[in-house]
């Protein structure tokens, strides 16, 4: 019995270091999965707000101005931050589509600064209200 003595507390020492890493990947992993459904909801904000508009041209303007907006409020910065905005079925009773594209940096995502990047991609597209008068463009 005397030999075993203090073996619980070294056996904590070796483990807690290995405990204390996996709840880190545990939180980088939910703040990945986090980030993409804000890249997610993102690109539907910037459809939505796309289909709202009168031109194919302000209708890419209010889509890149909704996308950076909606992740800016959702504290992610992407850095480069693509909007592809899809007007060719753009008119009454059509569709807008867009496809958000953000890298952010792994340091931003987990507790621990790590480096590299992930891109996030997101897609969504909005009906055209099929009663409305739309612009040229």
């Amino acid at each position: 019995m005397s030999s075993e003595r203090g073996s619980a507390t070294v056996e904590l020492a070796v483990l807690a270091p290995v405990l204390v890493m996996l709840l880190f990947l545990v939180v980088m992993v939910g703040r990945l999965v986090d980030a993409r459904q804000a890249v997610v909801a993102a690109a539907a904000d910037a459809a939505r707000a796309a289909s709202t508009e009168v031109s194919a041209d302000s209708a890419r303007a209010a889509a890149t101005r909704a996308a950076e907006a909606d992740l800016a409020g959702k504290h992610l910065s992407c850095s480069p931050m693509a909007v592809a905005v899809d007007t060719t079925r753009f008119g009454a009773g059509g569709v807008v589509g867009v496809h958000l594209a953000c890298t952010a940096a792994l340091s931003d995502l987990s507790l621990l600064r790590l480096p590299g990047s992930e891109t996030l991609h997101g897609s969504s597209s909005a009906p055209i209200d099929a009663f409305r008068q739309l612009g040229s463009g």
